[in-house]
């Protein structure tokens, strides 16, 4: 009996060795999990971030007729949804990762037992889920083992999380959706395209089964890195198919066969709106924005809010504008590179070697090679020697990308050497900018020369002057300006023909860019009423309170210069020019509407209407007369600048549906034409402006049938008085005939070949 009672006391002990750890055990991962749970072991995300978790999506960007520009991100996503998806991407994941993820909610028993009794040499154990959750809360693994312990315990509690509130569908679409892919490829939409270049729906099942075997690691199995890992990895993922019956036998074999085939192609370019005007765009954007968030306390993000970006860059006169662009200065740059053979000093004119030294030292520090030497601690003088050693380096050529041997400081000067180029084109009536070119390529110059560059204007600031001298003094275009040298102090502004006495009409004065003229005009008007004029045609640069403003001695953006002068197109009300139309949300709400713009009356539309016609003289007998040789159909006014020694060539014209100006110059104002017949705006930007309103008519795209300038109710026809003495008449025919003369001489180039720009620069060197 004793016997008996001990075997059973042996037995009970027994029994309370085995369950009591056992019960303690469970209880102890409950209270884990529950103190998980409760954000005991740390911080979990707030119910709002798991039912709408972060999943960055950039913003579309698109023109005026719906034509997709590129996008703002700071990941390259597209969200796609789980019938978007093939069906073989589905398969082969849940065969792959979770073949019981259709039946568990959130945790794996069976992997989860699996992992532990083999220590993590069988998988992991994690499921879809938790695969989700740790994409989208937990990130990277941790190294140390009790903080992996950790946010595997967190990633346990999320998946549950998950479970709860999505369906299978959309975890799977959740999932492949937020995986990074490398390469900037965020999502499997966006892997399609940069691994095989096609949508994600048109994936195969080899290709189907290379990104499922990259959701292991997508680096060590990259198939563009690593092809027979990948393909290994592959053949893994194939086979997980064929054991649970998603693949027969014949099908698997054949996949087995066949090689990995990519298509590898980073569409970053395409993507990403990289462009001149989208840091400008990027400022619009952001201004409506924040007076969302004010109104309605959401913050919407451009960079991660999928939000839809309506603009009023029309992709067909942006390309005819860049193809004009080219088209110019790809022959421009020829007479330019020839007028610099005999300069010792190209492409500086006029300056002496240590100005030039300190022109090419200073471009140098803000280069990255540089920041690159002075991070390894060479000094200044070690530096100019690595800069002056020859590399191969790749140059921006008129005929496409050169790669040649060249030193860094050779480099700088070659670039010095490209003439460039800033292009606006404005709606008349709306202020939208229909076209912008910054530059010549964005690849190698990234400066934009429409809204950072202020470079001197020249003549193309008269036309503010003229209308402060109709606002401020009632002249008109008969109004009769003394054409006699004119001294204010030390200023003696030089007329550009050497011609001088007589007098002139205001039309004429303008129409032939009299510089006399213009001083005489600044004097009785003095420079105040001029800025405050300017300022309110929305030109925010520093304009000197100094009369030679009245020749253009400010230096001015494209952007505001051409913005000014719509005022006359726009019959006197100023628009600030503005590229941004209307912001939708990821689900289509209007977020900003550009109805509210920015204008304001600056004068009469008499005013502006007489600025016109004075302008149009410009075109029809004037410094713009060579329009006429393109044949453009309507009424045109316009107006040319030219600044010191040639650095810059501008043209703002006008038509009653666009205002667009044109820039040419170098990227140093040092750099230069030799000459005026060269270097004037009617020969360096004219042209440009020529091509692209050329295009845009014989394409009938953009003139909503306004060919004329429309005539305000009570304008008063002006007849200027012909009948004037024989003195005045010779001095003024003498003016024109100079004019005529320059025109004839300044040789333009648009339709010259390359032997004959030769000629032409031979020639000017036996003028000289």
């Amino acid at each position: 009996m004793h016997k008996k009672n001990k075997k059973i006391n042996y037995f009970r002990i027994l029994i309370f060795y085995f369950w009591f750890p056992f019960f303690l055990g469970i209880i102890a991962v409950f209270l884990v999990f529950y103190a998980a749970f409760r954000g005991y072991l740390g911080a979990l995300p707030n119910i709002k971030d798991i039912e709408n978790p972060t999943m960055e999506v950039g913003s579309r960007v698109y023109d005026a007729n719906g034509i997709l520009l590129g996008r703002f991100f700071s990941e390259n996503r597209t969200l796609i949804t789980y019938n978007q998806l093939p069906k073989n991407s589905v398969n082969a994941l849940i065969a792959k990762e979770d073949i019981r993820f259709k039946n568990h909610s959130g945790i794996d028993i069976k992997s989860f037992l699996r992992a532990i009794l083999s220590l993590g040499k069988r998988g992991g154990g994690s499921t879809i889920s938790q695969q989700l959750a740790k994409l989208l809360f937990t990130g990277p693994s941790a190294k140390n083992k009790f903080e992996r312990i950790h946010q595997k315990l967190l990633e346990w509690v999320l998946a549950i999380e998950l479970e709860k509130r999505y369906t299978k569908e959309e975890i799977i679409a959740m999932y492949y959706n937020k995986f990074d892919f490398l390469y900037n490829a965020k999502g499997i939409e966006t892997a399609a395209h940069t691994y095989f270049n096609k949508k994600s729906s048109d994936l195969n099942l080899g290709e189907c089964a290379i990104l499922v075997g990259m959701l292991e690691n997508p680096s060590l199995y990259n198939p563009k890195n690593y092809p027979r890992r990948a393909k290994k990895q592959r053949n893994l993922v194939l086979y997980k198919m064929k054991k649970y019956d998603f693949l027969d036998l014949d099908q698997y074999k054949k996949e087995l066969e066949k090689p990995i085939k990519i298509n590898f192609k980073i569409q970053k370019k395409d993507f990403e709106l990289l462009t001149y005007y989208s840091e400008f765009l990027k400022k619009e954007i952001q201004e409506s924005l924040d007076e969302y968030e004010i109104k309605t306390g959401k913050k919407l993000n451009l960079y991660s809010s999928g939000l839809k970006i309506y603009t009023s860059i029309d992709s067909k006169m942006q390309d005819y504008a860049e193809k004009a662009v080219k088209k110019h200065l790809s022959k421009l740059q020829v007479l330019f590179d020839l007028s610099q053979r005999k300069n010792k000093n190209a492409p500086f004119l006029n300056i002496s070697k240590e100005k030039t030294e300190r022109i090419l030292i200073s471009a140098m520090h803000r280069t990255q090679f540089y920041q690159d030497l002075k991070q390894k601690g060479l000094t200044e003088e070690n530096i100019i020697e690595e800069f002056k050693k020859p590399q191969l380096i790749k140059l921006f050529t008129w005929n496409g990308e050169k790669k040649v041997l060249i030193s860094p400081w050779n480099f700088i000067r070659y670039q010095k050497s490209i003439v460039q180029a800033g292009l606006l084109s404005l709606e008349s009536s709306t202020g939208y900018i229909k076209a912008w070119v910054g530059g010549i390529d964005f690849d190698y110059f990234q400066y934009d020369h429409v809204a950072q560059t202020q470079r001197q204007v020249g003549s193309v600031f008269k036309p503010i002057l003229y209308a402060s001298a109709i606002n401020e003094l009632h002249y008109n275009p008969c109004t009769m300006i003394s054409n006699d040298k004119f001294h204010l102090g030390k200023w003696s502004p030089k007329n550009s023909n050497g011609k001088y006495g007589g007098f002139v009409t205001l039309k004429d004065g303008l129409a032939l860019s009299i510089n006399t003229v213009s001083a005489r005009l600044i004097s009785k008007i003095t420079p105040g009423p001029v800025i405050s004029l300017a300022k309110k045609m929305g030109i925010k640069s520093i304009i000197p309170e100094h009369p030679s403003i009245a020749l253009g001695s400010a230096d001015i953006t494209l952007y505001e210069m051409t913005g000014a002068l719509n005022t006359f197109t726009n019959y006197g009300v100023y628009i600030k020019p503005s590229v941004l139309v209307k912001i939708e949300d990821e689900n289509g709400n209007v977020i900003k509407s550009k109805l509210d713009f920015i204008k304001r009356q600056v004068f009469s539309e008499e005013v502006a209407y007489i600025m016109l016609k004075i302008m149009q003289g410009s075109v029809k007998y004037g410094t713009a007369k060579r329009l006429q040789k393109y044949n453009l159909i309507g009424d045109i006014a316009g107006k040319t600048g030219t600044t010191n020694e040639n650095s810059d060539g501008w043209f703002i014209g006008m038509d009653p549906n666009l205002t667009t100006g044109v820039w040419v110059g170098w990227e140093d104002r040092f750099s230069h034409f030799n000459n005026i017949k060269l270097g004037q705006g009617a020969n360096m930007a004219l042209p440009i402006w020529a091509y692209y309103m050329k295009s845009i008519y014989k394409k009938v795209i953009y003139h909503n049938n306004k060919l004329v300038f429309q005539k305000p109710k009570n304008y008063k026809n002006y007849e200027c008085e012909k009948k004037i003495n024989y003195k005045n008449k010779e001095n003024n025919y003498i003016i024109i005939e100079e004019e005529k003369k320059e025109e004839r001489d300044s040789s333009t180039i648009e339709n010259t070949s390359v032997e004959e720009i030769i000629n032409i620069e031979d020639n000017f060197d036996k003028e000289k």
